[in-house]
């Protein structure tokens, strides 16, 4: 599942031109945006309800205070043991999480909590705009002792869940605090460049034109030195790169590679497609005319989205509005009930892998998701593999780092079909700079999601 990369234009900046919103206006849109999420909302619906006058700068500071989340309700307990309403309960907790850190702050902390203020004031929370005031300036009055009460709690430590940081406690014993401190950095801009309309390195130049430096990641990726409105890109329209994370690029490679060379198109699955970067990829990856690909989508919204992405690159796939799980519905209708040589399967999953660039997420999860989820895998597992020729290979890749929906799901899957067997492959992907040794020998992925992926073989 490719995601958007968030731009990493500093708050401040904007709110310095003309014709920028005064910061309050920010603080109290990304106040009820706080609120929004803390009520089950994503990140992506309550960003929608702001103004598109106000949504970058918002979407800047939703994203920072998600980061550090954790730690601004904790400061709130310390500031006020009894728990406020919800709508103040935000504001606090977005100045909180703003001004803590002042070396992080995207303003001096005396400002924010100014224009926090002044936005208590003329918002929803006018009514506590004393409180408000009140626990603001004490904070500021006694920021380091209020800050050193809150070391021993690790959901302030690290701004996740309790639960969530337990169970990497549990599945990655040596990498735990790695990942949690990736998740709560800024992820990078990275491209797949379309090899079918430009080399890596000649995209490289057209970049290097525009003055914007990148480094080669994966087989056909670009790691962006600084993020950038895709318009801006040399040629995007014309479908010469997509925006793609490296950890995402290493599907099309690892299904393709070592597939038995056909007289005829190979039939190739994609199993739950949108928003189509990987479906896209598999058809740049392979010669043209090599592949028959058919990619399914459950939500038919989201289905006209991979017609938009392969329309931009120039590429074809019979594009089916479907439920994966129910092939009775069309295989044998819309596929002809041939078996495929190839199937994708980039289940749905917690998106644990991908925090960093959704950092919602992991206050919207509940540990129950993870089985309830970790079910949906093994069904759609057990669903698809029938659909497999025997000598065919399928890919199964999850963007989690959690263990139920990535090795352990695979070893269960193995141990009831005996017509499946393992094939190399980068297994789970720590987030972050460190590479997996021999996970891509020749090309570094280079700063990259979480991810899992398993190859599996059919035997007969």
């Amino acid at each position: 599942m490719s995601q958007p990369s968030e731009k990493k234009s500093s708050p401040a900046a904007a709110a310095h031109s003309a014709a920028a919103p005064a910061l309050w206006q920010q603080l109290e849109a990304a106040a009820q945006a706080l609120h929004g999420i803390l009520g089950g909302q994503s990140s992506k619906a309550v960003l929608a309800q702001v103004p598109q006058r106000l949504r970058p700068g918002v979407q800047a500071l939703l994203f920072q205070v998600l980061r550090q989340l954790g730690r601004a309700q904790a400061l709130q307990k310390q500031l006020a043991p009894r728990a406020p309403a919800p709508r103040v309960s935000a504001l606090l907790c977005t100045a909180l999480a703003l001004a803590w850190d002042e070396a992080q702050a995207p303003y001096p902390p005396f400002t924010l909590v100014n224009q926090a203020v002044e936005a208590a004031k003329r918002g929803a929370a006018r009514a506590q705009s004393g409180f408000i005031n009140a626990c603001l300036r004490r904070f500021l009055r006694e920021r380091d002792a209020l800050v050193a009460a809150t070391e021993a709690d690790p959901v302030a430590v690290w701004n996740h869940p309790a639960w969530w940081i337990e169970r990497l406690k549990k599945d990655h014993p040596q990498d735990w605090q790695r990942i949690l401190a990736a998740n709560n950095a800024q992820p990078p801009m990275t491209l797949r460049v379309n090899r079918q309309k430009a080399t890596q390195s000649q995209y490289q130049s057209a970049l290097a034109a525009i003055e914007l430096n990148s480094q080669t990641v994966a087989d056909m990726g670009l790691q962006l030195e600084r993020a950038v409105a895709v318009q801006a890109l040399p040629h995007f329209g014309q479908g010469w790169a997509s925006v793609q994370d490296a950890a995402a690029q290493a599907a099309a490679p690892l299904l393709l590679d070592g597939l038995a060379p056909a007289t005829q198109p190979l039939r190739v699955l994609d199993a739950c497609a949108a928003p189509g970067g990987k479906t896209a990829h598999l058809l740049e990856y392979a010669q043209p005319g090599a592949l028959q690909v058919t990619a399914l989508e459950i939500d038919a919204e989201r289905a006209e989205r991979i017609k938009d992405t392969l329309g931009r690159l120039g590429l074809q796939a019979q594009v089916l509005v479907a439920d994966a799980s129910r092939p009775e519905d069309w295989f044998a209708q819309q596929c002809g009930g041939q078996p495929f040589d190839a199937i994708l399967l980039d289940a749905p999953c917690t998106a644990s892998g991908i925090v960093r660039r959704q950092p919602d997420v992991r206050w919207l999860r509940r540990e129950s998701d993870v089985a309830q989820l970790a079910g949906i895998q093994s069904r759609l597992l057990d669903t698809l593999w029938p659909l497999l020729k025997p000598g065919g290979r399928m890919v199964y890749c999850t963007c989690s780092v959690f263990k139920a929906e990535g090795d352990a799901q695979v070893q269960a899957f193995l141990a009831r079909n005996t017509t499946a067997r393992s094939l190399p492959a980068p297994g789970h992907l720590i987030p972050g700079k460190a590479d997996k040794p021999g996970c891509v020998a020749d090309n570094a992925l280079g700063d990259h999601d979480g991810f899992f992926y398993a190859l599996l073989e059919k035997t007969r």
